[in-house]
């Protein structure tokens, strides 16, 4: 079963310097970070805040390059989470036809910020990154992150809350 989360912040991990994007699961207090590269936080970032780039980013390209092609991105699904690394999936009509595209996490919620689309996270994914959750090696315990995460607030998550 997939679960409808939402996006509750973009921020920096304090530990790594390393951007973060926070999804909150819409029934629940449950949280889920997805570590994540700078230009893809950038990506995700420009489409919260609603800026207009001078000239179509690459997710904005794959956006238009949809519409064109009448095709229609329904939701994106995160997956798998094997070795320390999340998958994803796009699922996008076409021709009436419902057909799945691999994807990165970071690519597939930039797209679908960008398409208005909801984003899921299976079940399976977001119980095992709710208790093996930790970032990268160097970074805080689990316990240390979990608690740090639910105890987020407004200010924490500074102008990228959503």
């Amino acid at each position: 079963m997939d679960i409808e989360v939402r996006i509750r912040g973009l921020m920096m991990d304090p530990a790594t310097n390393m951007p973060i994007v926070v999804l909150k699961d819409v029934g629940s207090d449950t949280v889920m970070p997805i570590w994540v590269g700078i230009f893809e936080a950038n990506a995700i970032a420009i489409e919260i805040e609603k800026v207009a780039a001078p000239r179509p980013m690459t997710h904005d390209l794959t956006r238009n390059l949809m519409r064109h092609m009448n095709s229609q991105l329904e939701r994106v699904v995160i997956t798998e989470l094997r070795d320390d690394t999340f998958f994803a999936v796009l699922w996008v009509r076409h021709d009436g036809e419902l057909m799945t595209v691999d994807a990165r996490p970071s690519d597939a919620i930039a797209l679908a910020l960008r398409s208005d689309c909801p984003i899921y996270v299976s079940e399976q994914v977001l119980e095992t990154a709710k208790l093996n959750m930790s970032g990268p090696p160097e970074g805080p315990t689990a316990d240390e992150l979990r608690g740090w995460l639910e105890g987020l607030n407004d200010e924490d998550l500074g102008r990228y809350k959503m």
